[in-house]
């Protein structure tokens, strides 16, 4: 599985962008797609995943702000950031995880920098 993101980039405060993860490959029909971010000194968190039936779930840090969904018919994630602030400053990654038949695979995209100026 490949997963292309689109180009993050920088935004003033209080602005807003949108991220997208576009998978090919062999995506299976069960799966999770989720973003991840990594601020410069820390560790990489989950900030918003969603599974292939809809159901969504988002660090307490960006409820409200940012929404996550996706197209199945295009295997691709959406990740709609509003009412950004400095310290969602961070390398954006995507990230999907697959079940079939019992096994676990997951695949991680190529980062993506998303700047917000104060």
């Amino acid at each position: 599985v490949q997963l292309q993101a689109s180009r993050g980039g920088l935004v003033q405060g209080g602005g807003s962008m949108r991220l997208s993860c576009a998978a090919s490959g062999s995506v299976f029909s069960l799966n999770v797609m989720g973003w991840y971010r990594q601020a410069p000194e820390k560790q990489r968190e989950l900030v918003a995943g969603i599974t292939s039936g809809g159901i969504t779930n988002y660090a307490d840090s960006v409820k409200g702000r940012f929404t996550i969904s996706r197209d199945n018919t295009k295997n691709t994630a959406y990740l709609q950031m509003n009412s950004l602030k400095p310290e969602d400053t961070a390398i954006y990654y995507c990230n999907i995880v697959q079940y079939r038949l019992g096994v676990r695979r997951e695949y991680w995209g190529q980062g993506t920098l998303v700047t917000v100026s104060s």
